[in-house]
């Protein structure tokens, strides 16, 4: 799934931004401002009011929810969607984090800029962030049903190829204590299960990257909510290698 058609900040490198038509694009494109996606970075915080929104080019972003222990993982987004959903929903402030697991680089805009866009354009952004909103319910429904029904193992292959996905590539830095906490488990549980799936041949994992060597052997470790996600995806916005004009 790579993008070679375009830039490293090409609004046509968000599916979200690809799927409306090039006179909208031409206007956002003066309010979208390229910036980088680094490890750990903190999108918006619980509470707080979102004052930027983000459009991953490459990378993964994840949802969190703060709990009495550690934080799990509700959802994740990459290159199909915004990171600032609340704010096209009108919500006063959000209950999650938005963090950035996998490093990569996208667009940003200004909330209230955003707001005004929404306000004055003909409904085709509104329509694909309608698109994208039910798109991570699905999300976040299967990951309910998914983290309390399917081993760790099968969620661990799952995550991994979402990622190769969103990133484009087979070959992507992560490290231990994230991943235990997008599975909700400790990282010895995390080394167990890498090591697992390396011993059936499906990754490698040093030194804080993952090579993912056998997509379909993967796949098969994984449950069937990977699948489930990824189709939800791709119904929602054409691929990225052939964005709409």
């Amino acid at each position: 799934m790579t993008n070679g058609a375009t830039g490293p900040y090409d609004p046509r490198g968000n599916r979200l931004l690809a799927a409306l038509p090039e006179a909208e694009r031409r206007r956002l494109a003066p309010h979208l401002e390229p910036a980088e996606l680094n490890t750990g970075d903190v999108l918006y915080t619980p509470g707080k009011t979102i004052d930027t929104l983000w459009f991953p080019v490459l990378g993964v972003c994840s949802i969190v929810a703060e709990l009495d222990g550690p934080a799990v993982e509700v959802a994740t987004v990459g290159d199909e969607g915004m990171v600032g959903l609340p704010v096209f929903l009108g919500v006063g402030s959000p209950t999650e984090r938005a963090v950035c697991q996998v490093p990569g680089r996208g667009l940003r805009m200004d909330a209230d800029r955003f707001r005004h866009e929404i306000a004055v354009l003909d409904g085709r952004l509104q329509q694909m962030l309608q698109r994208f909103t039910q798109a991570m319910f699905t999300q976040l429904a299967r990951n309910a049903a998914c983290n309390r029904s399917h081993r760790t193992r099968q969620r661990c292959a799952r995550w991994l190829l979402m990622t190769g996905d969103r990133m484009h590539s087979d070959h992507f830095p992560l490290t231990q204590r994230f991943l235990a906490q997008m599975l909700a488990v400790r990282r010895s549980s995390v080394s167990e299960v890498a090591g697992a799936l390396a011993e059936d041949g499906c990754i490698t994992y040093s030194r804080g990257t993952i090579t993912l060597l056998d997509r379909d052997r993967l796949e098969a470790n994984a449950c069937s909510c990977y699948r489930v996600i990824r189709e939800s995806i791709d119904a929602t916005f054409p691929s990225a290698d052939d964005p709409a004009g």
